[in-house]
């Protein structure tokens, strides 16, 4: 059963706009036009009337991006993103940037755009290589068939003149023997380049996994990535795993946007490093923790109970709470950090999808009681949403 994307929570009007200028605000005004900056931030204001895709050839045009379709999907994804490196990088490439620069940011952070490209470029490099193997395999099978025909000619004259003198036998007996010395000396090179192509495709396979590997990992954190994420939410369901119990637990870190306007973007790495090197070491390996989004984190949980899921939770939340920021370079304390968790069972959710939109549904309970706790799903909050939107 394919993996399909799960859909982003759905926010308020108010925190998409907030998210939208953040996004423009952290672009560095040096590489991008005073006029682009103005007419986004006019139309992040008026964004019931805007056109997204309008907006991203808009800002291919000025910046000199050539016309592909991954050129478009890498515009699109940093005109939406709240990543700070991907946003300091593209705004670094300035006007007219190659497309070697773009496929490279592409790569390090939207790597599942790029992978059927990775994909073909592997699928050509071992055919060429089998075509190697190939080659080398008749060129050793000819050869074997002209020592064949050596051999099969020398037994025919000596066999059909028994009378022949000792100078005869001694140039049939020169002949075999050089003849055999080549045969092998050829055989020898046949087997090195054979050893030559193992190594190559070996090499090759290695260098595929290491991109299926990075094609999961977030850049800035080290964690699984959001296309992890939505693979292992899905294994819950597809492997008949949801009848266990398991737990789905959603985090933001309360108030980054301030840490990355008060402090840059360095320190707003750092927030986001501190955040998942706690759940590393709180956790340990078997537990899947991914970043599933700019500040957000998601937790799955197996083989456990709310009660204890949302003690593990609450030993993370307080953890981090204690755990000091300070600037590397002045020493300068940057303020504490805190997270608000929403949290899911998995037998409160039918699917993939319900499982991540309900414990998003808990985490927003848990921002708008204050933030810096955590809030479990019940239904009641399900009531409470389907009365706000009919309001």
């Amino acid at each position: 059963m394919p993996t399909k994307r799960l859909p982003q929570p759905v926010r308020h009007r108010a925190e998409i706009s907030c998210f939208s200028i953040h996004m423009v605000s952290n672009v560095d005004p040096k590489y991008c036009s005073h006029t682009f900056m103005k007419r986004s931030v006019v139309q992040l204001q008026n964004s019931e009337s805007i056109d997204p895709a309008a907006t991203v050839i808009t800002k291919m045009r000025e910046q000199g991006i050539s016309s592909l379709p991954r050129n478009y999907a890498l515009v699109w994804e940093f005109l939406n993103t709240s990543d700070p490196a991907f946003i300091r990088e593209f705004g670094a490439l300035g006007r007219r940037p190659s497309q070697t620069q773009l496929d490279e940011i592409g790569k390090k952070f939207l790597p599942h755009h790029h992978g059927v490209r990775v994909v073909e470029e592997t699928r050509e490099r071992i055919s060429d290589e089998m075509k190697g193997v190939i080659r080398l395999l008749r060129q050793d099978r000819a050869e074997r068939q002209r020592y064949s025909n050596l051999l099969d000619d020398t037994s025919s004259r000596v066999s059909g003149k028994p009378e022949s003198g000792p100078n005869t036998v001694d140039a049939l007996v020169k002949a075999l023997s050089s003849a055999t010395g080549d045969t092998m000396g050829k055989a020898q090179d046949v087997v090195r380049q054979l050893v030559e192509c193992a190594s190559e495709m070996a090499q090759v396979r290695s260098e595929l996994e290491e991109y299926k590997r990075l094609a999961t990992i977030d850049a800035i954190t080290g964690l699984s990535n959001r296309r992890a994420f939505d693979a292992r939410l899905a294994d819950l369901y597809n492997h008949q795993q949801s009848d266990g119990q398991h737990a789905l637990l959603v985090a933001d870190i309360d108030h980054f946007k301030m840490f990355n306007d008060t402090y840059g973007h360095q320190v707003g790495d750092r927030v986001l490093s501190v955040v998942a090197n706690v759940m590393k070491s709180s956790l340990g390996d078997d537990v899947f923790v991914a970043r599933t989004g700019g500040e957000e984190f998601a937790i799955v949980l197996t083989d456990t109970n709310q009660e204890i899921a949302t003690g593990i939770a609450d030993r993370i939340r307080l953890v981090i709470e204690k755990t000091a920021l300070k600037n590397h370079y002045d020493g300068l304390d940057c303020g504490r950090i805190t997270i608000t968790l929403g949290l899911c069972m998995v037998h409160n959710a039918k699917t993939a999808e319900e499982l991540y939109s309900n414990a998003d549904m808990a985490l927003y309970e848990a921002k708008n009681n204050g933030r810096n706790q955590i809030k479990a799903f019940d239904r009641k909050m399900r009531m409470k949403k389907v009365f706000r939107l009919k309001r």
